[in-house]
């Protein structure tokens, strides 16, 4: 990796900064070359930076099957070479964006006794380096910020994991010394996660932690070296959804000089446009219709009288749905999916106060790269059929996919799930289930947190009224799939489906790291598939939804033998589903070709170095290289 100077970001901290401009131009003698930059004007560009998370969906959604795709059509069929920066926004953010603006910040803060803004800066490094590793394994951690080095050797992802848990808990070591410094509004308006707020950012630390150790919840030796020490951490973490971690966007629309104003996903940025659609697999389980399969893998179809066909349920429906099924009434529906899913139903916005026409609403979702899916034509995340005029047609835009919202980096109901993982892995489903419930609960206020309802005349907005929302979701919680579960009822499959839910599909990093974990439900014989034990050249191997150590019911990889399946990966893969991102090319492939040649047990200039499973999701220790 090159090593690069960096310019301080002053012009996005000073955007949001209460500091006068006289202050600003005094910090330096030359104002073409810097000498210096107070600690706290680093911190806003640091925040805003984050909007990376977004830019890097554009590749785990299609990968989580939470998004198919147009655009990253690569990541949608497992494969990409090394000639492209797609998916490197992170790997950008960490090295470069954040990089020695981060350094800087946390250094300076140290050597000043500013323990607050050091707390800070070391929280959002813990945070950085766990997501960064997670998405490409072994990175250059030890050599990253060295001045002068023009290459840099690769630390083991078993290593960098660790230091994200060390910095998480120096940050909190940080944020609990008694800090003397009158910061006035510098940090209160610098800081767009939490506004200065010490006992959140203490709880940041904690549930990255949790985040970090969940995902090695498949280990062999995760309960005797990892679960103690997650379910502790769990307990300091966040407590309620007013704990979620989210980066403010202040969603100028038209009226900000810059589009960065506005939410990635926003109509006015055209990032989601009708390049990226809700998958099939999103569908299916948010509206309880993952269908049965016939022993050749074929969906079968429902044969209706005459006259009284279905198209919309035209193939026969598994007996158990995990997330909720199609009985149309307050219980059994999750409202959750008029949010996160979108819809062609309703777009005037009529009766969005009535339960009857918002349980009538109907989904579609696209295969992998096309938005024709197995029963009709995905819509934009916004809910319509093609991008052109997006904001006359979407105004604001709704949910999450809004100019306002913001960017969200972790939940509560995330940190509950991983909580109820880890107790269902000792063997302790009292805790499990109670955590489970917690979860679901938390997730059903989150997702309220963001929605603005639409209106009758105007353009734009979620499709179901608060106040329905707010009934509906009480019911869905008293109801079979939640509350009604019993310890013996309890599944892992309902712990990660709902996990998957919850993250979805702002949370799609995540959601990989738990597909990775558990091998997207490949069957294998050993430690771990790989060619001849879980796949071939032209196919992969499945378990079926009946298997009861299936986890997410009613996933199948491309090349697994099912109806809209079928299709074999790049020859260049081997046969294996992706299991990492490649490194940034223009960093790494274009300056640290020895140190990726040296990794194993897949070398990082193989065309399949994508394929590498990474070290989390061994159950033992990485090999030295695979037969």
């Amino acid at each position: 990796m090159k090593k690069l100077s960096i310019i301080a970001m002053l012009a996005a901290s000073l955007s949001f900064s209460a500091t006068s401009c006289d202050d600003y131009l005094d910090v330096n003698n030359n104002v073409d070359a810097p000498e210096s930059v107070d600690g706290y004007l680093y911190l806003a560009g640091i925040c805003q930076n984050l909007q990376g998370l977004y830019y890097d969906i554009r590749a785990t959604g299609p990968l989580t099957q939470m998004m198919g795709t147009s655009s990253y059509t690569n990541f949608a069929n497992h494969y990409y070479s090394a000639g492209s920066d797609a998916a490197g926004e992170m790997f950008r953010v960490v090295y470069w964006l954040h990089g020695m603006n981060l350094e800087n910040l946390i250094n300076q803060s140290v050597a000043n006794g500013n323990w607050k803004l050091a707390g800070i800066g070391t929280a959002i490094k813990a945070f950085d380096w766990d997501l960064l590793t997670k998405f490409h394994g072994e990175l250059p951690y030890k050599d990253a910020y060295i001045n002068g080095k023009l290459s840099h050797s690769y630390d083991s992802q078993e290593f960098i994991m660790s230091e994200a848990r060390r910095l998480a808990y120096q940050a909190i070591e940080y944020l609990e010394m008694e800090d003397n410094t009158d910061y006035g509004s510098q940090i209160t308006s610098t800081d767009h996660i939490y506004w200065g707020d010490t006992d959140k950012w203490i709880k940041f630390c904690y549930s990255v932690i949790v985040r970090d150790l969940a995902a090695l919840s498949n280990k062999t030796d995760f309960v005797s070296k990892y679960a103690d020490e997650l379910i502790t951490a769990a307990g300091k973490a966040f407590q309620s959804p007013d704990d979620d971690a989210t980066v403010y966007v202040l969603g100028e629309g038209d009226a900000g000089t810059y589009d960065y104003g506005n939410n990635f996903w926003a109509p006015r940025r055209g990032n989601l446009a009708y390049s990226y659609w809700q998958h099939d697999y999103a569908v299916q389980i948010m509206t309880g219709t993952v269908p049965v399969y016939d022993a050749a893998g074929n969906k079968i179809e429902v044969s209706y009288p005459e006259g009284e066909e279905n198209e919309y349920y035209p193939y026969h429906l598994a007996e158990k749905q995990i997330i909720t099924d199609t009985v149309k009434a307050a219980g059994h529906f999750d409202p959750r999916v008029v949010l996160k899913l979108a819809t062609y139903d309703n777009p005037t916005f009529e009766n969005i106060d009535d339960a009857a026409t918002v349980m009538a609403y109907e989904y579609y979702g696209s295969t992998f790269t096309d938005e024709t899916g197995p029963i009709g034509s995905a819509p934009s995340f916004q809910g319509r059929e093609n991008a052109n005029n997006a904001v006359s047609k979407d105004g604001a835009g709704r949910w999450l996919y809004r100019d306002g919202a913001p960017y969200i980096m972790m939940t509560y109901a995330e940190i509950q799930f991983c909580l109820a993982e880890a107790y269902w892995k000792k063997g302790d489903k009292t805790n499990a289930l109670a955590a489970f419930k917690t979860a679901v609960k938390a997730d059903l206020q989150t997702a309220k947190e963001y929605m603005v309802p639409g209106t009758i005349g105007n353009v734009g907005g979620d499709k179901i009224s608060k106040n329905l929302y707010t009934e509906l979701a009480d019911a869905y919680a008293a109801g079979p799939y939640v509350d009604g579960l019993t310890e013996s009822d309890l599944t892992l499959s309902h712990i990660m489906m709902q996990k998957w839910v919850a993250l979805y599909p702002w949370g799609a990093n995540e959601a990989w790291v738990d597909l990775r974990k558990y091998h997207y439900d490949i069957p294998y014989v050993g430690e771990y598939p790989k060619a001849g034990n879980g796949w071939d050249l032209v196919s992969i191997d499945h378990k079926v939804d009946t298997d009861e150590t299936k986890v997410y019911k009613g996933f199948y990889l491309k090349p697994m033998q099912v109806q809209g399946r079928k299709s074999a990966y790049s020859t260049y893969n081997e046969g294996s589903p992706c299991y990492r991102i490649r490194p940034r090319y223009n960093s790494e492939y274009m300056w640290n070709k020895p140190a990726l040649s040296a990794l194993k047990p897949i070398s990082g200039m193989a065309a399949n170095y994508h394929c590498s499973i990474p070290w989390f999701a061994y159950p033992g220790e990485m090999p030295e290289s695979i037969d």
